[in-house]
């Protein structure tokens, strides 16, 4: 059963929905980390189409918040807040919060399109077609991940599920609905991902009518959202005895309204004391994918840079929001190529590794303390955009190429190609701070999170491929820090999610771009990096540019 809530001393937590797992962690009121635990849940792809279970997932949480709550030592009644992240994946519920099938009938299950589904490439070309006004806050170009091209794919191809949908939600908001039992929005979910216009605090009708979804305008949104609370907001009466059940929490637990994963790793980072505040520092979350949020005073429109988002992320401040469709993915998938990868993933195996942490741990072993390892990339280079281009270009047809391999098969080639993937990370970065720094957004560090990005090679690489001072925050899990920070300012704790950010969070390792030498090699593989990726666009059938000035 649920126990009485005791809101004397406690503690925070942090949700985190990834695209593989579900996390939590139980933070101290000042950003300590007590414990942590994590559940898989399971995906279902098949070509463009990604699927996931919002049943799966709750019970993964669930799962995932007991065994972090055990770990840290502490009571369930002593948890004074909970905040809610996830990635940007649309789940459909039915009338009485069912769920409905995107897909396939035979497994209504599958009820989520995941923020990687790209079946929806038609409708979002369809869309960027008419020029409409609100694209404007999407970089100029909506992108297949967002919600409206899944939605108009759904009407089209799944009328009779689209018809009997009671709400369609951003994952974030249907994890805060089903732990409170509340329909309100996060106003960093529908800004961020479905076109929502929160500098003018509405929906703009005109857009669902001209694209095709005019219903949804008919009906008022209900089914999209009538009430969009800003991040951290306390939803309902708190946590629902059913949820604190499944939790083994405290009913009545304050919850506060999410954010969308990477932008919660972006308030678990970017805002420490004394760092020059959110709006001098580009968070840059490296994980499955990645993700740029970049904050402003005033909003700055950056060609193929999503945004600016008004209070998407920190309240009051504009976001211009990048990244790369597949980054921690786009390396594992590269390395499939080389034959040496599976006798790799074992040795990797047996140090307790994965494989790409074993290769970092390898590449500096054969760098013997310098610190130019993009040198052992040779002639190897690479353009991962395995699933296209997000930003600065939003080409989601674009694809990789892997220029300069040889007859090689040893783990020294396997490095290279690690090597030569992880530069060209760095320069896909680079083209998006460029472009931010061309409109107007220039920063003066990133600041890295995300399991991919834990390596010092890896965050000395990413410095020298941009140029750009980078920098770690103290916690080893600001995207879980960034949830808890919801909870905080949700139980009262702190008053603002601002003050929440420099009371809770801390930089720690700084890692500055090197010069001379390594600089111009950079510059050269740069510039490889962008004739290679020319190429490539011409290949899928959209010629052009790619310079930057």
């Amino acid at each position: 059963m649920s126990q009485t809530i005791n809101m004397t001393d406690g503690y925070l937590l942090g949700i985190d929905v990834g695209t593989g797992s579900a996390r939590a962690g139980v933070f101290t009121t000042d950003g300590g980390l007590l414990g942590t635990d994590s559940c898989a849940i399971a995906m279902h792809r098949d070509g463009n189409t990604v699927e996931q279970s919002s049943e799966d997932i709750w019970q993964a949480v669930a799962q995932a918040v007991r065994g972090a709550v055990a770990k840290a030592g502490v009571a369930g009644g002593d948890i004074r807040g909970i905040g809610f992240d996830a990635t940007c994946s649309l789940v459909v519920l039915g009338a009485k919060g069912e769920p409905l099938p995107v897909g396939d009938p035979a497994h209504p299950e599958r009820n989520i399109m995941v923020w990687m589904d790209h079946r929806a490439l038609g409708q979002a070309e369809r869309i960027n077609a008419t020029g409409h006004r609100v694209l404007n806050y999407v970089g100029g170009r909506i992108s297949p991940e967002m919600e409206t091209p899944k939605l108009l794919w759904l009407k089209e191809n799944r009328p009779e599920v689209y018809d009997a949908a009671w709400q369609f939600m951003d994952l974030t908001d249907y994890l805060t609905w089903r732990a409170t039992g509340d329909l309100a929005r996060s106003v960093c979910t529908v800004t961020c991902k479905w076109t929502y216009l929160a500098h003018e605090d509405r929906w703009d009708a005109d857009f669902f009518q001209t694209i095709g979804l005019g219903d949804l305008a008919d009906d008022g949104f209900r089914r999209i959202g009538t009430d969009i609370v800003p991040a951290g907001t306390i939803l309902a009466t708190g946590l629902t005895a059913a949820a604190a059940d499944d939790f083994r929490l405290a009913a009545g637990t304050p919850v506060g309204a999410g954010l969308i994963d990477a932008h919660a790793g972006g308030i678990g980072s970017v805002g420490a004391m004394g760092g020059g505040g959110a709006t001098a520092n580009m968070a840059y979350v490296f994980g499955t994918s990645s993700c740029t949020m970049t904050s402003t005073a005033e909003p700055v429109f950056v060609p193929g840079v999503w945004g600016p988002y008004y209070s998407a992320m920190v309240p009051g401040l504009w976001l211009n929001e990048g990244g790369q469709s597949a980054a921690g993915a786009a390396i594992e998938q590269l390395l499939l190529h080389h034959p040496m990868a599976s006798e790799a993933a074992g040795l990797a195996r047996e140090a307790g590794l994965s494989l790409p942490a074993w290769l970092a741990r390898r590449a500096e072993h054969l760098l013997a303390g310098s610190h130019d390892a993009a040198r052992l990339a040779g002639n190897l280079h690479v353009v991962p955009e395995f699933l296209g281009n997000r930003a600065p270009f939003a080409e989601p047809d674009t694809r990789a190429v892997i220029a300069g391999v040889g007859m090689a098969r040893d783990l020294d080639s396997l490095v290279a190609l690690y090597i030569a993937g992880l530069c060209g990370i760095g320069y896909g970065l680079r083209q998006i701070i460029d472009a931010q720094s061309d409109a107007g957004a220039p920063v003066e560090r990133i600041i890295i999170s995300g399991g991919a990005g834990r390596s010092a090679l890896v965050r000395q690489i990413l410095a020298d491929a941009t140029g750009v001072e980078l920098t770690s925050p103290e916690t080893e899990e600001p995207v879980l820090l960034g949830a808890a920070i919801l909870g905080g300012v949700a139980a009262g704790l702190h008053p603002d999610i601002p003050v929440a950010m420099s009371g809770m969070s801390t930089f720690a390792e700084k890692f500055q771009p090197q010069g001379g030498a390594v600089q111009d090699l950079h510059q050269t593989r740069f510039g490889i990096f962008e004739q290679l990726q020319s190429v490539a666009r011409h290949i899928a059938g959209n010629p052009g540019d790619v310079g930057r000035k």
